[in-house]
């Protein structure tokens, strides 16, 4: 932690205070050597991460007193020419926190690696890795949404229960308890039509095994590898070959390359949520002084629920 003196906003600036810090995979990336789809965090400087703030001074982009989310350093105040920022309305009927919980980036998130990159028909079989995490929760409803069977995997009895009671899947499989290969096989005899990835190792080995022919899989992350060292050599996939043999569509994907078409995402989460169509969690840690921690939670398990810390008080 740090504590700097915060300059005047020069022309075309704007001061920004914060509300809602997200904490993401991506943070702990940034800090690291891999090549990167995004300029890397050096020692020394703030670390960046998706922000709901306050407009506190005038800006011709932005009336004062409205809501901006976007990259923004994580800071109590921060000074910003308006680059990368969008507006965030206000949504009568909704928190200002579930808001941007859910449609600022795990919803677009679910969103587009479903539909755009997944592209599931009505009936076909999703099995979700870390299901009961920010994207994961939301990519198993909207598969539901659509018509499909749905598989959720997470670690533990408790999230599992989520996943069945309030999330809408068909199936749990608990991974620290229960042969996910098997279970698969038990689940989907026919084998799984579309897989979408957010853990990486053992998880997308797994998914392979058991896909069926011409089946996608879209990697969303692979958070079990993102503490590695740029020079550590990280097994697998072993079932790599299922490529091949199953004649696999596999494709990445990043969510900024999808920004122009946010509020297309952002207006259909809403409706659902309004509607009560769609069930969250989130957990929300008090202080900018706890990020560091709150961010570790991701890497253990530990959250329950889309992680944000909230920096400063909630106007609403």
């Amino acid at each position: 932690m740090r504590e700097d003196r915060l300059p005047e906003p020069k022309e075309g600036e704007m001061l920004l205070r914060s509300i809602y810090l997200s904490m993401d995979a991506t943070n702990r990336l940034r800090l690291g050597d891999w090549d990167l789809y995004m300029d890397p965090i050096r020692e020394g400087k703030a670390m960046k991460g998706f922000t709901l703030a306050e407009v506190v001074s005038r800006h011709p982009g932005f009336p004062q007193g409205s809501l901006v989310a976007g990259l923004v350093p994580w800071s109590e105040f921060a000074i910003s020419d308006g680059s990368g920022l969008s507006i965030v309305p206000r949504i009568p009927g909704l928190k200002l926190a579930d808001a941007f919980g859910v449609l600022v980036i795990a919803g677009p998130t679910a969103l587009v690696g479903l539909m755009e990159v997944g592209r599931p028909k009505p009936g076909d079989t999703v099995v979700v890795t870390a299901a009961a995490g920010a994207v994961g929760m939301l990519v198993g409803q909207s598969a539901r949404i659509h018509g499909c069977k749905t598989i959720g995997i997470a670690g533990g009895a408790e999230k599992c229960g989520w996943l069945t009671s309030e999330f809408g899947y068909d199936h749990a499989i608990d991974y620290k308890r229960e042969n996910v290969v098997e279970r698969l096989r038990e689940l989907a005899p026919p084998g799984v039509d579309v897989h979408f990835e957010n853990v990486g190792g053992e998880m997308l080995d797994a998914g392979l095994t058991v896909m069926k022919d011409f089946g996608s899989v879209m990697i969303c992350g692979l958070i079990s590898t993102y503490n590695s060292a740029a020079g550590d050599r990280i097994p697998g996939p072993y079932m790599f070959r299922n490529l091949i043999m199953r004649r696999l569509r596999v494709q990445g994907f990043v969510i900024l390359d999808y920004a122009d078409r946010y509020p297309e995402y952002q207006q259909q989460f809403a409706q659902w949520m309004l509607q009560g169509r769609l069930k969250f969690r989130l957990d929300v840690t008090s202080g900018i002084d706890k990020a560091l921690d709150t961010l570790k939670m991701l890497y253990t398990g530990a959250n329950k629920g889309k992680v944000l810390v909230q920096s400063g008080a909630d106007p609403s």
